[in-house]
Order: structure tokens, then C-alpha cells, then sequence
């Protein structure tokens, strides 16, 4: 007999026929007459009930049928009498695949701690918890292919092994195959990569932006959507040494329609997991944050604010004037931090916000430089809870003062000659964007800590399963 997912089964109305599901035991209660196994096979976050009449199965053939167990039952689907599901199952075969003996399966009936989880991620899906958290991840990878594949963008792949450092910020993990014993150096003391595989320094990549722009400047519309990695040496709730990044990027476009894009991206998105996976975000929502529909909501339902930089330091000016407190100083010229820019979302405008125009000193060198000669067209957009969650910025298309600003930053323009031959050759002005996928699966699920939403972490002295 064919199997049917759970999922499948829990909307099945034709009761009394037979079907097969297959899973593993949450719990089994019962008592000497009966006994109910709440079974789930991962595709929701809701059991089906099995009924088992005890007098029709002999002890040893339930015996092994315990938290943790994995079965396969054949029975007739039943209407049921219980509240939470309509239907269940009235086994009459139940084959035991796998036992999970009670003396050690770590996740028997009880609460266990998130910390706790995360020292046996390799068991962890199985909780209610990170089944919810991985499967709105995985409908969150859905909403971006498909967002951008109806919108004529090409999923460009860009290198994992690169020799560019995107964002000059130097914290990349190196790749070698040199022995690290016996280094060869050059007389001035310098490591000597023309031995090495790759015959110069190479790196794990932080950004895929810059290959992504020379996508753009042929196809006209790319996203990559892949992993990246910093070598960070943070232990906060925010930081991942390897995580996902989404960053589409547009030929003819300006900063105005870039930040349109970004809006209807994330909108894109939400409203995807709202119509996906409620089950999971109701689950979410009364276990960990009460607040997680309504939040989703605000950011659907409303239009993003847009002002500059410059703006939002004189509305924090203002508040400050007037009594507000923060942690740290406002300043025109300092980068915004999150209680900043929370308070310009959740209490000044009360909407999603799109800060624009940033001063040039806190933002990269590929940025497109105002005539004001002291900012750029970068934009952030700002979400309730936890700030920014997109960075993004009109690309500098001019050749000259591309070169110059990469040379005032400290960037070889020797390494990145590839980057400015898409100025010398048939420039135009294209624009684009990051998003964290990790950011945005903490917004979508109310989690706390960005470890708790990639299944298996890489975190400072940390690198297990």
C-alpha cells in the first residue's frame, strides 16, 4: 500500500477507508484496553492520532513503540472525537522500523531548553519547534525563487572560493593547501602563494555582489542566493560564521526603483509565509513571541517610509531634546544602531522605513556618490524588533570616480580590474541589494537567536555535526 504524508491524511473526509502513514511516535498514552500514538512524519507541525485496540496486537509487537520510535501503520480512517483533528487512524498493522529506548532518547516528553537543542542539533527537527522554524525556512527559499522568477530575474551562481574581499572588511576564512606546518614565505617574509592551489591568495567569499553586478551588466537581472562566510569572532545572538545571503542586482535602475523592489520583495515573502505556513507561525507565535502575527501584518499592510539619513538623525535629535534616552550618541556621520532605528519604525512612523543617502565614510566604495560630495546612494530598510534587515545602494557607474573612491578606501584596484571593466565597457546605472536569509527566517518565525533558524550553526569554536 502506497503511503500518504501526514499532512495529507489529517484532510482526508473519506472515513472508512484503509491508508498507510509512516513517522515517528511523539508520545503513547493509553491504558489497558487502548492506546494512542501521536505520530508525525515532519510534513506539519500537527500529530495524527493512531487508535490501537490492545486485545488485536500482541505486547511484543508494541513493546518497541516508543517516544522517538519510527513505525509504519496501516489502518481505517476514522472521524475523530477529540478536538484538535478531525481525523484519525484505527490501526490494525503497525511495523516497527526503529526503536529509541527511553533510558537515552534526548528528547523524551518534556521541555528542553533551546541551548540544550542546539548541543544535539543533529535530533532537533524533530521538536515542534525547529520542524516549524524549518519548514517556513524552506517555504522562505520557495517565496525568493519564485518572487523573482515571475519577475524575469536569472539565478546567477557566483563563486564560493574567491580572491575579492566585497566589503574590505579583511574577517574572511582563507583556503589553502599549503601545509600548515611548513609555510613558504618569500625573502621579504611574505606567505608565498604561487605554490598554493590557486597560485594567489583565496578566500571563502562574504558577498556575491560584485560577480552578481557583472551578471546584471549582461543578463540585466540577476539574484544569487547562496552561502557566505565571516571569520567574525562574535558570539551574539545576531552573528553566523556561515550563512545565506540573497542579492539581486539590476542594470537601469536607480536608487527609487531599487528601493521599490526591495519593499515588494519582503512584502513578497511575508505574505507567502502568512498564506503557507500559519500552522507553524501560530505555533511560533503562542510558544515564543505573542506579538509574531500582528508584527508580520504591519509589515505586509503598510506602505515603507522613505527619507534620508540626514532625516532620521534629526527626528533621533529631536526625540533626544524632548527626553528620549538611547545607549548610544546620535550623530550625523555615525552609523545608525538598532535601537535607532527600531525607534524610527516602531514609535516615530510606526511603518516599515527605508533610510536613503548615508554619509560616504560609513559606507563601501562601490556605492554611487551624490553631488553633494559627502554621501551616497545607499538604503537600508528597517523592520520592527530588530532594525535593519536589508542594506542596499545605487552602484557607482562612473569609471573614474569608482576608481578613485576604491583607491581612497584602501582597495586594490589591481585585484578587482575585472569589476571595472564593466565601467570601462558599456557602463549604465544598475542598482541592488543584500538580504540575510537567516535575518529575515528570525523576523518571519519570532525566534531570538539567529543559531536557532540554519539547522546546523557554524559559530566561533563551534563547527559540530
Amino acid at each position: 500500500m502506497d503511503r500518504i504524508i501526514i499532512k495529507d491524511a489529517l484532510k482526508r473526509t473519506d472515513y472508512g477507508n484503509e491508508v498507510n502513514v509512516k513517522g515517528w511516535v511523539r508520545t503513547r498514552r493509553g491504558n489497558k484496553n487502548v492506546s494512542f500514538i501521536a505520530l508525525n512524519d515532519g510534513s506539519t507541525i500537527n500529530n495524527i492520532q493512531i487508535v490501537v485496540d490492545l486485545s488485536k496486537f500482541r505486547d511484543e509487537q508494541l513493546k518497541g513503540v516508543t517516544t522517538g520510535s519510527a513505525i509504519s501503520v496501516i489502518g481505517v480512517l476514522a472521524e475523530s472525537l477529540g478536538q484538535e483533528q478531525s481525523v484519525e487512524i484505527q490501526a490494525t498493522s503497525i511495523e516497527l522500523y526503529g526503536t529509541a529506548s527511553s533510558d537515552d532518547y534526548p528528547l523524551q516528553k518534556k521541555g528542553h531548553t533551546l541551548e540544550y537543542l542546539r548541543e544535539i542539533a543533529h535530533l532537533r527537527p524533530r521538536t515542534n519547534t525547529f520542524g516549524a522554524v524549518f519548514r517556513i525556512r524552506h517555504n522562505m527559499a520557495m517565496a525568493i525563487h519564485t518572487f523573482f522568477h515571475q519577475r524575469g530575474f536569472f539565478y546567477f551562481h557566483t563563486p564560493i572560493i574567491t580572491s575579492s574581499d566585497c566589503e574590505g572588511a579583511g574577517q574572511m576564512f582563507q583556503v589553502t593547501t599549503q601545509n600548515l606546518s611548513d609555510i613558504k614565505k618569500d625573502p621579504q617574509g611574505n606567505i608565498d602563494y604561487s605554490t598554493d592551489f590557486f597560485g594567489s591568495h583565496t578566500a571563502l567569499t562574504v558577498s556575491g555582489q560584485l560577480e552578481g553586478e557583472l551578471g546584471a551588466m549582461a543578463l540585466g537581472a540577476i539574484y544569487t542566493f547562496g552561502p557566505t562566510f565571516r571569520a567574525e569572532n562574535s558570539n551574539t545572538p545576531r552573528h553566523l560564521a556561515e550563512f545565506w545571503m540573497i542579492e539581486p542586482e539590476v542594470a537601469f535602475i536607480e536608487i527609487a526603483e531599487n528601493m521599490q523592489l526591495a519593499q515588494d520583495f519582503v512584502q513578497f515573502c511575508i505574505n507567502w509565509a502568512l498564506e503557507n505556513c500559519m500552522d507553524d507561525i501560530k505555533f511560533l507565535s503562542k510558544m515564543y513571541d505573542k506579538e509574531l502575527i500582528d508584527r508580520l501584518k504591519f509589515v505586509v499592510d503598510n506602505d515603507f517610509e522613505r527619507l534620508t539619513y540626514t532625516e532620521g538623525i534629526d527626528i533621533l535629535q529631536s526625540a533626544i531634546a524632548k527626553g528620549k534616552k538611547f545607549e548610544f550618541p546620535v550623530d550625523w556621520g555615525t552609523d545608525l544602531q538598532s535601537e535607532h532605528e527600531r525607534y524610527l519604525v516602531e514609535e516615530h512612523f510606526k511603518k516599515p522605513v527605508i533610510l536613503t543617502d548615508y554619509p560616504k565614510d560609513i559606507k563601501s566604495f562601490y556605492m554611487k556618490q551624490n553631488d553633494d560630495g559627502k554621501t551616497v546612494r545607499a538604503m537600508d530598510v528597517l523592520f520592527p524588533k530588530i532594525g535593519e534587515i536589508i542594506g542596499g545602494s545605487q552602484r557607482e557607474e562612473d569609471f573614474d570616480k569608482l576608481t578613485k573612491r576604491a583607491e581612497e578606501m584602501g582597495v586594490p584596484t589591481k585585484d578587482i580590474w575585472w569589476y571595472l571593466d564593466t565601467r570601462r565597457f558599456g557602463t549604465a546605472p544598475h542598482a541592488g541589494f543584500g538580504l540575510g536569509f537567516e535575518r529575515l527566517i528570525l523576523f518571519v518565525t519570532g525566534m531570538q537567536n539567529i543559531r536557532d533558524v540554519i539547522p546546523f550553526p557554524r559559530t566561533p569554536k563551534s563547527a559540530n555535526f
